[in-house]
């Protein structure tokens, strides 16, 4: 019999080794990164001062439906109303797309959260601001209007610009002072746009200042509210397990996989040494009894059932009565009587009524059956008073 792979199955098993090595390497690479110790981004991956994860969690703790976002912005799909897309300081940026979508999203009903001047490039209608920040520090700044993201906020700190004036008079400025706008609203369509100049009421560093927190709470808005936090924007990407996650693909790997398993069965199974399938007996252990029976009946050997019944009586006495094996019949009469409380002189007539049968050529069926049963009520006898004896033993 063959011992080793032919060249077609080693091909085989070596191409879908390869193959499964490759898909698990590709899912492992491209994997979704995390950004967790840059201090100038705000992203909900990051612990550092400047990030934004505690702003996540919590928003987790109050039982938000948050998730992070690490698609592009032409998958907002369906309808935005009870969402908030949430924009901070995004650093990559949109196509035009992305750009329709987030528009789309809005006149939904949907609700974007964004802050930093590099969230103008997503806004319908966004000027974005110039001239930089006037303060290299934070600073605190009041509600202009009476506005929903002023309940509950008397100051809110943040780094301000220069100088924000925005030019359309649909764009409300909701915080600032003489100088400057510092947080931004208008409606599109059925949705809201809330455009802060910075993140920091957001950020781990900045939650804590003043009304922070509970501005960020207003934006966000009710409780229910699905808050989709964007990373894709920050760099991170979905993987490419995910991706294909949304496709037939993984029944395809399953049902692969079925198959490799299925060539190896059966590679296994063809290489394996033949060998005569088990016969089972046909016949039941009475049927062995009648054929067995059927046997000394055809040949008239009566005498040898008696002699062979009567052999196992005398071994059994013998062996537990401790005698040797050559011990007459007279012997273990007498020794059974003594010791086991038998009928000595019953049991002495039968072994000389079995000597003589097993001796008898022409000794009758009925005569040796009425011996064998009686031999074998001897027998019976006999191991339950030994079943019975190891029992109490114990």
């Amino acid at each position: 019999m063959p011992t080793a792979f032919e060249s077609e199955d080693r091909k085989l098993l070596i191409g879908a080794g390869v193959l499964m090595l490759v898909l698990v390497a590709l899912a492992a690479a491209l994997g979704p990164a995390q950004v967790t110790g840059s201090a100038a981004v705000p992203s909900s991956y990051s612990p550092a001062w400047g990030g934004a994860k505690a702003a996540y969690l919590l928003l987790e703790k109050l039982g938000y439906p948050v998730e992070r976002w690490t698609k592009p912005a032409k998958d907002l799909t369906g309808d935005g109303s009870g969402k908030l897309l949430v924009l901070a300081d995004p650093t990559t940026a949109p196509n035009g797309e992305d750009e329709a979508a987030i528009h789309r999203f809005l006149e939904t009903g949907g609700r974007v959260l964004a802050t930093g001047p590099t969230a103008a490039l997503f806004l319908p209608s966004a000027a974005p601001f110039t001239g930089g920040y006037a303060w290299q520090g934070t600073k605190p700044f009041g509600p202009l209007v009476p506005s929903r993201l002023g309940r509950g906020v008397r100051e809110i700190e943040l780094v301000g610009p220069e100088k924000w004036e925005p030019k359309s008079v649909n764009q409300v400025p909701i915080y600032g002072d003489a100088q400057t706008a510092a947080v931004v609203s208008w409606p599109v369509g059925k949705g809201e746009v809330i455009w802060w100049a910075e993140a920091t009421p957001l950020t781990n560093g900045g939650i804590r200042r003043k009304d922070n927190l509970a501005f960020f709470l207003d934006s966000v808005g009710e409780p229910g509210t699905r808050v989709l936090w964007d990373e894709y924007y920050h760099g991170v990407r979905a993987s490419l397990w995910s991706y294909f996650a949304e496709t037939p693909a993984p029944c395809a790997l399953a049902q692969f996989g079925l198959i490799f398993l299925a060539l190896l069965f059966t590679y296994s199974r063809r290489q394996a040494p033949a060998r005569a399938p088990a016969e089972v007996s046909r016949l039941a252990p009475l049927e062995f009894v009648d054929t067995l029976g059927d046997l000394y009946y055809s040949a008239k050997a009566a005498p040898a059932a008696v002699s062979i019944a009567l052999g196992r009586l005398r071994f059994l006495l013998a062996r537990q009565l401790g005698l040797g094996s050559n011990a007459s019949a007279r012997e273990i009469s007498h020794a059974a009587g003594g010791r086991m409380g038998w009928d000595e002189a019953g049991l002495a007539d039968l072994f000389a009524r079995a000597e003589r049968a097993s001796r008898s050529i022409g000794l009758a069926h009925a005569d040796a059956l009425a011996l064998v049963r009686e031999i074998h009520d001897w027998i019976t006898r006999l191991e339950a008073g030994s079943a019975k004896g190891r029992k109490a033993a114990r």
